[in-house]
Protein backbone atom coordinates (compact mmCIF):
# COMPACT_ATOMS: atom_id res chain seq x y z
CA UNK A 1 0.00 0.00 0.00
CA UNK A 2 0.95 3.46 -0.83
CA UNK A 3 0.46 6.22 1.09
CA UNK A 4 -0.05 9.85 -0.72
CA UNK A 5 2.29 12.13 -0.02
CA UNK A 6 -0.29 14.66 1.56
CA UNK A 7 -0.69 11.95 4.34
CA UNK A 8 3.16 11.14 4.30
CA UNK A 9 4.18 14.99 4.77
CA UNK A 10 2.02 15.39 8.13
CA UNK A 11 4.25 15.63 11.31
CA UNK A 12 3.10 13.92 14.05
CA UNK A 13 1.87 15.81 17.19
CA UNK A 14 4.67 16.45 19.80
CA UNK A 15 1.68 17.16 22.31
CA UNK A 16 -0.33 14.17 21.88
CA UNK A 17 3.16 12.43 21.35
CA UNK A 18 3.96 13.45 25.14
CA UNK A 19 0.30 13.07 26.34
CA UNK A 20 0.66 9.43 25.49
CA UNK A 21 4.05 8.94 27.19
CA UNK A 22 2.50 10.74 30.30
CA UNK A 23 0.40 7.95 30.73
CA UNK A 24 2.29 5.47 31.40
CA UNK A 25 3.11 6.90 34.92
CA UNK A 26 0.57 6.32 37.53
CA UNK A 27 1.44 9.18 39.53
CA UNK A 28 1.48 11.65 36.94
CA UNK A 29 0.01 15.20 36.81
CA UNK A 30 -1.04 16.11 33.25
CA UNK A 31 -0.80 19.44 32.25
CA UNK A 32 -0.72 18.58 28.97
CA UNK A 33 -3.83 18.87 26.66
CA UNK A 34 -6.33 22.02 26.54
CA UNK A 35 -9.33 19.97 27.95
CA UNK A 36 -10.94 21.74 30.69
CA UNK A 37 -11.76 19.73 33.76
CA UNK A 38 -14.90 21.28 34.83
CA UNK A 39 -18.34 20.04 33.92
CA UNK A 40 -20.64 22.20 31.44
CA UNK A 41 -23.62 23.69 33.20
CA UNK A 42 -26.24 21.61 34.58
CA UNK A 43 -29.01 22.44 32.07
CA UNK A 44 -26.85 22.08 29.16
CA UNK A 45 -25.89 18.30 30.22
CA UNK A 46 -29.92 17.53 30.45
CA UNK A 47 -30.84 19.06 27.51
CA UNK A 48 -28.42 16.30 25.87
CA UNK A 49 -30.28 13.53 28.01
CA UNK A 50 -33.64 14.91 27.24
CA UNK A 51 -32.41 15.21 23.16
CA UNK A 52 -31.35 10.83 23.56
CA UNK A 53 -34.25 9.94 25.55
CA UNK A 54 -36.43 11.72 23.15
CA UNK A 55 -34.89 9.81 20.08
CA UNK A 56 -32.91 13.12 18.48
CA UNK A 57 -30.06 10.93 17.92
CA UNK A 58 -30.47 11.03 13.83
CA UNK A 59 -29.10 13.14 11.39
CA UNK A 60 -29.21 16.90 11.11
CA UNK A 61 -29.51 19.21 8.21
CA UNK A 62 -25.60 19.11 7.20
CA UNK A 63 -24.79 22.76 8.03
CA UNK A 64 -26.77 22.25 11.39
CA UNK A 65 -29.99 22.56 13.45
CA UNK A 66 -31.75 25.70 11.82
CA UNK A 67 -32.31 26.53 15.57
CA UNK A 68 -28.90 26.43 16.87
CA UNK A 69 -28.10 28.13 13.85
CA UNK A 70 -30.29 30.97 14.48
CA UNK A 71 -28.89 30.96 18.18
CA UNK A 72 -25.45 31.30 16.84
CA UNK A 73 -26.52 34.20 15.00
CA UNK A 74 -28.28 35.87 17.52
CA UNK A 75 -25.20 35.45 19.60
CA UNK A 76 -23.17 36.91 16.89
CA UNK A 77 -25.66 39.99 17.32
CA UNK A 78 -24.90 40.90 20.47
CA UNK A 79 -21.16 40.20 19.88
CA UNK A 80 -20.35 42.45 17.12
CA UNK A 81 -23.37 44.11 16.54
CA UNK A 82 -23.90 42.33 12.95
CA UNK A 83 -26.68 41.05 11.28
CA UNK A 84 -25.95 37.16 9.31
CA UNK A 85 -28.30 35.19 7.70
CA UNK A 86 -28.89 31.62 9.39
CA UNK A 87 -30.03 30.20 6.31
CA UNK A 88 -26.46 30.61 4.85
CA UNK A 89 -24.08 32.38 6.51
CA UNK A 90 -23.52 29.85 9.49
CA UNK A 91 -22.52 26.49 9.51
CA UNK A 92 -22.37 23.96 12.43
CA UNK A 93 -19.22 21.34 12.71
CA UNK A 94 -17.94 18.86 14.53
CA UNK A 95 -16.42 21.01 17.21
CA UNK A 96 -14.17 24.27 16.06
CA UNK A 97 -11.62 22.11 14.59
CA UNK A 98 -13.67 21.38 11.55
CA UNK A 99 -14.46 24.64 10.86
CA UNK A 100 -10.84 25.50 10.90
CA UNK A 101 -10.28 22.59 8.15
CA UNK A 102 -13.09 23.07 6.19
CA UNK A 103 -12.36 26.86 6.02
CA UNK A 104 -8.77 26.39 4.84
CA UNK A 105 -9.66 23.37 2.75
CA UNK A 106 -12.18 25.76 1.08
CA UNK A 107 -10.21 28.75 0.54
CA UNK A 108 -6.49 27.24 -0.21
CA UNK A 109 -5.15 25.92 -3.90
CA UNK A 110 -2.05 24.17 -4.47
CA UNK A 111 0.77 26.82 -4.36
CA UNK A 112 -1.18 29.27 -2.29
CA UNK A 113 0.60 30.75 1.17
CA UNK A 114 -1.09 31.08 4.34
CA UNK A 115 0.61 33.55 7.07
CA UNK A 116 0.27 32.25 10.35
CA UNK A 117 1.92 34.01 13.61
CA UNK A 118 3.74 31.54 16.02
CA UNK A 119 4.02 30.49 18.37
CA UNK A 120 0.90 28.52 16.55
CA UNK A 121 -1.96 25.93 17.43
CA UNK A 122 -0.17 23.19 15.26
CA UNK A 123 -3.12 21.82 13.42
CA UNK A 124 -3.42 25.18 11.49
CA UNK A 125 -0.05 24.37 9.53
CA UNK A 126 -0.50 20.81 9.46
CA UNK A 127 -3.83 21.54 7.32
CA UNK A 128 -2.13 23.97 5.59
CA UNK A 129 0.18 21.76 4.58
CA UNK A 130 -2.54 18.66 3.76
CA UNK A 131 -4.33 21.27 1.04
CA UNK A 132 -0.66 21.51 -0.91
CA UNK A 133 -0.69 24.80 0.13
CA UNK A 134 2.44 26.55 2.14
CA UNK A 135 2.13 27.92 5.60
CA UNK A 136 4.39 30.95 6.62
CA UNK A 137 5.00 31.51 9.83
CA UNK A 138 5.72 34.68 11.17
CA UNK A 139 7.54 34.86 14.73
CA UNK A 140 6.05 36.79 17.72
CA UNK A 141 8.20 37.93 20.21
CA UNK A 142 8.26 38.04 24.03
CA UNK A 143 9.26 41.53 24.23
CA UNK A 144 5.00 42.69 22.32
CA UNK A 145 3.83 39.88 24.73
CA UNK A 146 3.50 37.42 21.83
CA UNK A 147 1.14 40.01 20.20
CA UNK A 148 1.73 39.80 16.19
CA UNK A 149 3.03 43.34 14.49
CA UNK A 150 1.49 44.00 11.73
CA UNK A 151 4.78 45.57 10.42
CA UNK A 152 6.41 42.20 10.18
CA UNK A 153 2.95 40.46 8.57
CA UNK A 154 3.42 42.40 5.42
CA UNK A 155 6.79 41.85 5.25
CA UNK A 156 5.55 37.98 4.16
CA UNK A 157 3.07 38.67 2.03
CA UNK A 158 4.02 37.58 -1.84
CA UNK A 159 2.11 37.52 -4.45
CA UNK A 160 0.88 33.68 -3.56
CA UNK A 161 -0.74 34.71 -0.14
CA UNK A 162 -4.25 34.10 -0.05
CA UNK A 163 -5.13 34.54 3.85
CA UNK A 164 -3.99 35.04 7.20
CA UNK A 165 -4.73 33.31 10.27
CA UNK A 166 -5.04 34.83 13.62
CA UNK A 167 -5.86 32.96 16.80
CA UNK A 168 -6.46 35.61 20.11
CA UNK A 169 -6.75 34.93 22.59
CA UNK A 170 -3.99 32.44 21.53
CA UNK A 171 -3.38 29.07 21.79
CA UNK A 172 0.10 28.89 23.54
CA UNK A 173 0.64 32.12 24.49
CA UNK A 174 -2.83 33.31 26.02
CA UNK A 175 -1.58 36.54 23.75
CA UNK A 176 -4.90 39.23 22.74
CA UNK A 177 -4.69 41.42 20.22
CA UNK A 178 -5.34 44.78 20.88
CA UNK A 179 -8.00 46.80 18.65
CA UNK A 180 -5.10 49.11 17.23
CA UNK A 181 -3.05 45.95 16.31
CA UNK A 182 -6.66 44.28 14.72
CA UNK A 183 -6.97 48.26 12.87
CA UNK A 184 -3.65 47.69 11.35
CA UNK A 185 -3.93 43.95 10.31
CA UNK A 186 -7.19 44.62 8.39
CA UNK A 187 -6.14 47.19 6.33
CA UNK A 188 -3.12 44.96 5.54
CA UNK A 189 -5.90 42.46 4.45
CA UNK A 190 -8.18 45.08 2.31
CA UNK A 191 -4.70 46.25 0.52
CA UNK A 192 -3.66 42.83 -0.10
CA UNK A 193 -6.84 40.96 -1.07
CA UNK A 194 -6.63 38.69 1.66
CA UNK A 195 -9.17 36.81 3.37
CA UNK A 196 -8.81 36.32 7.45
CA UNK A 197 -9.61 33.32 9.80
CA UNK A 198 -10.02 34.73 13.07
CA UNK A 199 -9.99 31.58 15.37
CA UNK A 200 -11.89 33.04 18.64
CA UNK A 201 -12.34 29.59 20.44
CA UNK A 202 -10.77 31.06 23.48
CA UNK A 203 -12.52 34.51 23.84
CA UNK A 204 -14.50 34.39 26.66
CA UNK A 205 -11.88 32.76 28.97
CA UNK A 206 -9.72 36.65 28.99
CA UNK A 207 -9.32 37.47 32.53
CA UNK A 208 -9.27 40.93 34.49
CA UNK A 209 -12.25 42.59 32.74
CA UNK A 210 -10.33 42.27 29.16
CA UNK A 211 -12.29 43.06 26.59
CA UNK A 212 -11.51 40.32 23.08
CA UNK A 213 -11.83 42.19 19.93
CA UNK A 214 -12.24 40.91 16.72
CA UNK A 215 -11.08 41.74 13.22
CA UNK A 216 -14.41 40.88 11.94
CA UNK A 217 -15.43 44.27 12.96
CA UNK A 218 -12.81 46.27 11.20
CA UNK A 219 -13.87 48.54 8.24
CA UNK A 220 -13.75 46.25 5.30
CA UNK A 221 -13.49 43.16 6.98
CA UNK A 222 -17.09 41.68 7.04
CA UNK A 223 -16.73 40.32 3.22
CA UNK A 224 -13.30 38.75 4.21
CA UNK A 225 -13.43 37.29 7.70
CA UNK A 226 -13.79 33.58 8.55
CA UNK A 227 -14.91 33.25 12.48
CA UNK A 228 -13.97 29.80 13.74
CA UNK A 229 -15.57 29.41 16.91
CA UNK A 230 -17.34 26.44 19.22
CA UNK A 231 -18.60 24.91 22.64
CA UNK A 232 -15.64 23.37 23.60
CA UNK A 233 -14.10 25.94 25.62
CA UNK A 234 -16.30 28.81 26.83
CA UNK A 235 -18.43 25.95 27.84
CA UNK A 236 -16.20 23.02 28.78
CA UNK A 237 -17.68 20.77 26.12
CA UNK A 238 -14.53 19.74 24.66
CA UNK A 239 -16.18 15.87 23.90
CA UNK A 240 -18.85 17.27 22.60
CA UNK A 241 -17.75 18.50 19.70
CA UNK A 242 -19.86 21.51 18.45
CA UNK A 243 -18.10 24.42 16.65
CA UNK A 244 -19.19 27.02 14.13
CA UNK A 245 -18.49 29.78 11.75
CA UNK A 246 -19.68 32.33 10.75
CA UNK A 247 -18.84 33.51 7.30
CA UNK A 248 -19.53 35.23 4.04
CA UNK A 249 -22.58 32.90 1.80
CA UNK A 250 -19.84 31.04 -1.18
CA UNK A 251 -17.74 29.87 1.46
CA UNK A 252 -20.61 28.38 3.47
CA UNK A 253 -21.80 26.80 0.78
CA UNK A 254 -18.93 25.12 0.06
CA UNK A 255 -17.88 23.73 3.56
CA UNK A 256 -21.38 22.45 3.81
CA UNK A 257 -21.06 20.87 0.93
CA UNK A 258 -17.68 19.09 2.24
CA UNK A 259 -19.03 18.56 5.36
CA UNK A 260 -21.73 16.38 4.27
CA UNK A 261 -18.83 14.08 2.73
CA UNK A 262 -16.76 13.83 5.49
CA UNK A 263 -18.64 13.76 8.77
CA UNK A 264 -22.59 14.45 7.20
CA UNK A 265 -23.36 16.52 10.66
CA UNK A 266 -22.46 16.93 14.35
CA UNK A 267 -23.63 14.81 17.09
CA UNK A 268 -27.40 15.70 16.94
CA UNK A 269 -27.83 15.36 21.16
CA UNK A 270 -24.70 17.57 21.31
CA UNK A 271 -26.00 20.44 18.80
CA UNK A 272 -29.54 20.21 21.40
CA UNK A 273 -27.35 20.78 23.95
CA UNK A 274 -25.08 23.59 22.19
CA UNK A 275 -28.47 25.63 21.81
CA UNK A 276 -29.32 25.08 25.42
CA UNK A 277 -26.19 26.85 26.08
CA UNK A 278 -26.97 29.89 24.01
CA UNK A 279 -29.95 30.03 26.14
CA UNK A 280 -30.87 32.70 28.50
CA UNK A 281 -30.96 30.12 31.16
CA UNK A 282 -27.35 29.44 30.92
CA UNK A 283 -24.57 30.80 33.42
CA UNK A 284 -20.97 29.62 32.35
CA UNK A 285 -19.52 32.17 34.08
CA UNK A 286 -18.21 30.28 36.84
CA UNK A 287 -15.81 28.38 34.14
CA UNK A 288 -14.07 31.88 33.38
CA UNK A 289 -13.89 32.05 37.13
CA UNK A 290 -12.64 29.00 38.10
CA UNK A 291 -9.96 29.67 35.43
CA UNK A 292 -8.92 33.18 36.20
CA UNK A 293 -8.67 31.75 39.85
CA UNK A 294 -6.19 29.10 38.30
CA UNK A 295 -4.19 31.86 36.88
CA UNK A 296 -3.53 33.00 39.95
CA UNK A 297 -2.16 30.63 41.33
CA UNK A 298 -0.08 30.07 38.57
CA UNK A 299 1.52 33.62 38.60
CA UNK A 300 1.66 33.13 42.50
CA UNK A 301 3.80 29.72 41.91
CA UNK A 302 6.07 31.28 39.46
CA UNK A 303 7.38 33.93 42.14
CA UNK A 304 8.87 31.08 43.97
CA UNK A 305 11.11 29.50 40.91
CA UNK A 306 13.00 32.86 39.69
CA UNK A 307 14.39 30.44 36.81
CA UNK A 308 10.85 30.51 35.28
CA UNK A 309 9.43 33.35 33.82
CA UNK A 310 6.30 34.70 32.08
CA UNK A 311 5.46 37.77 30.13
CA UNK A 312 1.64 37.24 31.45
CA UNK A 313 -1.48 35.04 30.94
CA UNK A 314 -4.17 37.76 29.72
CA UNK A 315 -6.60 34.93 28.58
CA UNK A 316 -6.71 30.94 28.17
CA UNK A 317 -5.54 28.34 30.13
CA UNK A 318 -2.36 28.24 29.37
CA UNK A 319 0.79 29.44 30.53
CA UNK A 320 3.68 29.84 28.19
CA UNK A 321 7.12 29.70 30.28
CA UNK A 322 10.64 30.39 29.79
CA UNK A 323 12.90 28.04 31.43
CA UNK A 324 16.24 28.93 29.53
CA UNK A 325 17.66 30.44 33.22
CA UNK A 326 17.19 26.61 34.24
CA UNK A 327 20.35 25.80 31.60
CA UNK A 328 17.97 23.50 29.63
CA UNK A 329 16.00 23.61 26.75
CA UNK A 330 12.25 23.50 26.58
CA UNK A 331 12.21 19.84 25.74
CA UNK A 332 15.32 18.84 27.95
CA UNK A 333 12.53 20.40 30.80
CA UNK A 334 9.89 18.64 29.39
CA UNK A 335 11.22 15.24 29.05
CA UNK A 336 13.40 15.69 32.39
CA UNK A 337 10.71 16.55 34.18
CA UNK A 338 8.07 13.69 33.40
CA UNK A 339 10.85 11.13 34.01
CA UNK A 340 12.16 12.73 37.29
CA UNK A 341 8.86 13.95 38.97
CA UNK A 342 5.95 13.00 36.48
CA UNK A 343 5.12 16.02 35.77
CA UNK A 344 3.21 16.45 31.96
CA UNK A 345 4.25 19.76 29.98
CA UNK A 346 4.97 20.18 26.21
CA UNK A 347 8.20 22.00 24.94
CA UNK A 348 7.93 25.15 23.07
CA UNK A 349 9.18 23.51 19.99
CA UNK A 350 5.78 22.30 19.59
CA UNK A 351 4.54 25.54 18.74
CA UNK A 352 6.67 26.89 16.28
CA UNK A 353 10.42 25.46 15.63
CA UNK A 354 13.79 26.12 17.54
CA UNK A 355 12.80 30.08 17.81
CA UNK A 356 10.69 28.71 21.06
CA UNK A 357 13.01 26.19 22.42
CA UNK A 358 13.26 27.90 25.70
CA UNK A 359 9.64 27.80 26.35
CA UNK A 360 7.37 25.66 28.16
CA UNK A 361 3.31 24.97 27.51
CA UNK A 362 1.41 23.76 30.49
CA UNK A 363 -2.42 23.58 30.64
CA UNK A 364 -4.22 24.76 34.21
CA UNK A 365 -6.77 22.56 33.49
CA UNK A 366 -6.54 20.64 37.34
CA UNK A 367 -7.68 22.16 40.35
CA UNK A 368 -5.28 24.84 42.17
CA UNK A 369 -3.74 21.94 44.89
CA UNK A 370 -3.16 19.78 41.73
CA UNK A 371 -1.68 22.56 40.33
CA UNK A 372 0.43 23.24 43.79
CA UNK A 373 1.55 19.92 43.63
CA UNK A 374 2.86 19.70 40.26
CA UNK A 375 5.03 22.85 41.08
CA UNK A 376 6.17 21.61 44.36
CA UNK A 377 7.59 18.90 41.76
CA UNK A 378 9.48 21.57 39.53
CA UNK A 379 10.80 22.67 42.60
CA UNK A 380 12.27 19.71 43.65
CA UNK A 381 13.05 19.28 40.09
CA UNK A 382 15.17 22.26 39.76
CA UNK A 383 16.88 21.84 43.06
CA UNK A 384 17.80 18.11 42.48
CA UNK A 385 19.26 19.12 39.23
CA UNK A 386 21.04 22.37 41.14
CA UNK A 387 22.31 20.01 43.74
CA UNK A 388 24.47 17.39 41.29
Amino acid sequence: MKLSRRAVQLTPSEPRRIYDEAQKYRNVIDLTLGDPDLPPPMNVRQAACDAILAGKTRYSANAGLLALRQAIVAEAKKEYGMDFQAESEVIVTVGAMESAYLSLWSLLDEGDEAIIPAPYWINYGEVVKSCGATPVFVETRPEDAFVMQSKDIEKCITKRTRLLVLNSPANPTGAVIPGETLDQLAKLAVKHDLTVISDEIYSHLAYDGRKVESILTQPGMRERTVVVNGFSKRYAMTGWRVGWTLAPSPLIRVMTQMTENVVACAPLPSQYAALEALSDRTDESYIRQEFEKRRDCVLEELQRIPEITSVGIPATFYAFLNVSATGMSGEEFAMGLLKSKQVAVIHGNAYGGDAYRDYIRIAFTLPCDELRKAFARIREFLAERSAR
